[in-house]
């Protein structure tokens, strides 16, 4: 159980012991950090001022993919890196993350030719090391077609077609999470630092305020790790001025469509070329269509980026670009999302030029942070800051990484092989306690060997409860098994159904407060606060300002 039940016993472990390593920053990067120093046995701490993955984990393309058009800018280690992770992240973790083949057409006048592009596709199959079922195929004009029939032909000689892996970003990280716990790692959300605390100029703790109780406790540590993302700078800047680094970010915001497949009936994911050479992918996702990104300075606080009408005008025109005989408009968008990237600043360069990888420094006072990088490397990412903080920390205790093969929380025992017969075999047992056996594969897929803890909560289910079973079992799961404490945890970051079914979401919103309210016991006032979030992240989601 991980509970918000828990927290006030968390909040108090936080505040009496010391740790080995507190994070700061529960997305995907200090998810990952926090379970590979747990996992070597060390002592860790995690805080988090939002909710986990709130930021960019979960506002990305939601692929765990090896960067393709990174070998357009000749980051070819990149590209080695990234791209051997994505076998890693989905074998460890099935139940999130699968297979999802791409197709990239080949046009007269696009940016990569046919021999380009096999020649990029083969060198891709080598650096990520492709099993063999997966290496890259080239098509014909005729197949590409076959493919997308409504793809524009003028100029097309054919497509390279090659995999990637769709994931849930934000439940990759919660599962990360999770499985850190089980190692004994403290994490919390909601928490955000205020201060640190220093010994003779050396780093040696943070104060922490919780944001829910108000209380403030402090947290020490031997190494403090920043990995907040977008709000790098910020944390920083709370550092004493003579031990802050030089180092600034450059934040750029990506936004993403979501299109019905009624208006946008792509089955086929592709990966293709916009008028102004770009390059964005269009994903079928559970009868939607995705699209996306943008890339664009961004310069505004980015606790909440959102689409604008202009963002999206510009994935419209890519989209009838590319599928001229579909007249796709803007009120075919059924919903958006926006996130900033938080790159390392590269004065003179385009946001699309500038580099994705990461990058770890330490300061004169000893906080170590972490910046850039891809959702797709944070496992690799994780290690190398371990690997730092125990030679800098001579940690005898530790002990060597073991998460590439770890499998996350969800997942023991399931791979690429079985999942599929899991999969059948627990749909049935689903079915005994009255949940559809459609509903029950869902569930299944997205909580791999969770789901019985998902399951129990038929037992407490009544249809007065204004939900349907299925979601009424998720969202008892999401409070007392993965710290959801609002409404927009549910929905946004716990399901993704404010992104890709958000009339359910304006349909059940009103049960859903109420059951979270009644568990939780939110005072009349946050009711009333976590009511007025959600309903204007229903707003930003539908409306592009």
């Amino acid at each position: 159980m991980y509970s918000f039940k828990d927290r006030g016993h968390i909040l108090n472990t936080l505040n009496t012991y010391s740790f080995d390593v507190l994070v700061i920053g529960g997305g995907i990067t200090g998810a990952g950090i926090a379970l590979d120093a747990a996992s070597r046995g060390l002592s860790v701490a995690l805080v988090e001022m939002q909710d986990f993955a709130a930021g960019t984990s979960s506002r990305s393309t939601k692929l765990v993919h090896g960067g393709l058009r990174y070998l357009k800018q000749f980051e070819v280690g990149l590209v080695a890196d990234v791209g051997r992770e994505r076998e890693i992240v989905y074998e460890n973790a099935v139940h999130v993350s699968k297979p999802e083949w791409m197709l990239l057409p080949i046009y007269k006048e696009g940016s990569l030719g046919s021999v380009t592009t096999s020649v990029a596709l083969k060198l891709y199959d080598r650096l990520a090391k492709v099993r063999k079922d997966e290496r890259r195929q080239m098509l014909s004009k005729k197949e590409t077609l076959n493919k997308v029939p409504f793809l524009k032909e003028e100029g097309l000689k054919g497509a390279g077609y090659y995999v990637e892996y769709k994931t849930d970003d934000a439940r990759l990280t919660m599962e990360v999470i999770k499985k850190a716990v089980e190692y004994q790692a403290v994490c919390i959300n909601y928490t955000r630092v205020t201060d640190f605390i220093y010994k003779k100029k050396k780093l040696i703790g943070a104060t922490v305020k919780d944001e829910i109780s108000g209380e403030t406790i402090t947290i020490h540590a031997h190494q403090i790790v920043n990995a907040t993302g977008a709000w790098i700078d910020e944390l920083n800047s709370l550092e004493q001025k003579q031990a802050q680094s030089k180092k600034q970010l450059r934040l750029t915001k990506g936004i993403h469509i979501v299109i019905d497949q009624a208006h946008l009936p792509l089955e086929q994911a592709i990966y293709f070329d916009t008028e102004d050479e770009r390059m964005v992918f269009a994903i079928p996702r559970d009868g939607k269509t995705y699209v996306g990104t943008t890339d664009t300075f961004y310069e505004e606080d980015p606790i909440n980026p959102v689409a604008t009408k202009e963002d999206v005008r510009y994935l419209i025109e890519a989209i009838n670009f590319i599928f001229p005989s579909l007249n796709v408009q803007p009120q075919h968008v059924e919903s958006t999302w926006a996130g900033v990237r938080p790159l390392i600043l590269e004065e003179g360069k385009k946001p699309s030029e500038i580099s994705r990888k990461d990058e770890i420094w330490t300061s004169k006072s000893g906080l170590m942070t972490i910046a850039g990088g891809k959702l797709t490397g944070y496992r690799k990412m994780a290690e190398e800051v371990v690997d730092r903080i125990v030679k800098k920390h001579h940690f005898k205790h530790a002990t060597p990484c073991i998460t590439k093969v770890l499998a996350l929380s969800g997942a023991k025992g399931l791979n690429s092989q079985n999942f599929e017969d899991y999969i059948k075999n627990k749909a049935k047992v689903g079915e005994l306690l009255g949940f559809s056996y459609d509903e029950a594969k869902v569930l299944t897929t997205k909580y791999g060997t969770n789901v019985d803890d998902v399951y129990v909560h038929s037992k407490s289910y009544h249809t007065d409860t204004g939900l349907p079973l299925s979601l009424y079992a998720e969202l008892k799961y999401a409070i007392e098994n993965e710290m959801a404490y609002t409404p927009s945890d549910f929905f946004i970051r716990r399901t993704g159904l404010l992104y890709f079914e958000i009339e359910q979401v304006e349909k059940y919103k009103e049960a859903v407060l109420n059951i979270m309210s009644e568990i939780i016991g939110y005072s009349e006032t946050e009711k009333l606060i976590y009511q007025a979030q959600l309903d204007l992240f229903i707003d930003d989601a539908k409306n592009p300002k």
